[in-house]
């Protein structure tokens, strides 16, 4: 397999990355593409792949001939749901192999390489997960509508919600709620027809205004991102009570929550050996018998 090709995939709600390598895990290229969790239409995911996967050809000066050569893994939010997997991959695949699993197990192959040990996402969507003595265990992950407790879309879901109580005079307005009104002309009907058709990642965009006006002392700012941090702690306590040694956190939103949570769960936290790009890459080269080589940039 030396001349074989390894691409890692991170499948979000909001984005598709890309990873590729060689077979002795020289660094060759990266991309990115639009929404991929496998809860959507399967053929908009697989365009965020391919488009992930020919940027990160195209920066290794490769051709798209090559996409033959390419083991593909791929981390996918989503992938706990059996059903959208095999709406997934009933399309054609470029690859010369495409293995799938949760993004929160790539996520942890990354982290630990295979060891004991248990990661929190916090993106668009949220996921604890941990291995202890080889048993997978998921905490939260189970979508949107009843679950991703933490996340930025639970957040952005939640702005809006307050927003509206606002509006009604329930409670008393403020700066976020004044900018999320201005946004829709302050009507709340424009905001009732805008949540019909919103998507997850829709409501994560006001997640980084959330924490702005929290870091601004905006009495609801702070109100929404502490309930978010004390979402996280209730699934990390609950994966370190697991057996789980130590936790790495990941996601767009893991870092500017992480002072928000208590002291004794930030001690908890340990840095990943690797990211879960790389963990997917690792899962690539286990459905194909070989084990992550010394990654070199």
């Amino acid at each position: 397999m030396t001349d074989s090709l390894f691409l890692g995939i991170d499948g979000g709600g909001t984005k598709c990355r890309a990873r590729l390598r060689n077979a002795a895990g020289d660094l060759l290229g990266e991309g990115a593409g639009g929404p991929s969790n496998i809860r959507l239409d399967p053929d908009l995911v697989w365009s965020s792949i391919l488009t992930a996967s020919r940027a990160a050809l195209a920066q290794a000066g490769l051709a798209e001939a090559d996409l033959g050569r390419i083991h593909a893994g791929m981390g996918a939010a989503g992938a706990g749901q059996s059903s959208a997997v095999e709406r997934l991959l009933s399309r054609p695949s470029p690859f010369a192999s495409f293995s799938i699993d949760t993004d929160a197990h790539t996520a942890w192959l990354g982290a630990f390489g295979g060891r004991d040990g248990a990661i929190l996402i916090v993106g668009t969507g949220s996921c604890g997960y941990g291995v202890v003595a080889g048993e997978r265990r998921y905490v939260g992950g189970w979508g949107y509508e009843i679950s991703d407790e933490g996340s930025g879309a639970a957040i952005g879901r939640e702005a809006l919600r307050r927003t509206i109580w606002a509006y009604d005079g329930r409670i008393p307005a403020s700066a976020l709620t004044n900018e999320i009104l201005a946004e829709f002309g302050h009507s709340p009907e424009a905001i009732v027809d805008w949540v019909g058709k919103a998507r997850p990642a829709d409501y994560a965009r006001y997640a980084p205004m959330v924490l702005r006006y929290a870091q601004q002392r905006d009495p609801l700012g702070i109100e929404l991102i502490e309930e978010a941090a004390k979402q996280m702690a209730s699934i990390a306590s609950r994966l370190l009570d697991l057996g789980a040694p130590a936790l790495c956190l990941f996601g767009g939103l893991a870092e500017p929550l992480r002072p928000w949570l208590p002291p004794p769960l930030q001690e908890a936290v340990a840095l990943p050996e690797a990211d879960a790009l790389d963990g997917a890459i690792l899962l690539a080269r286990q459905a194909n018998g070989g084990p992550l080589p010394r990654r070199r940039r």
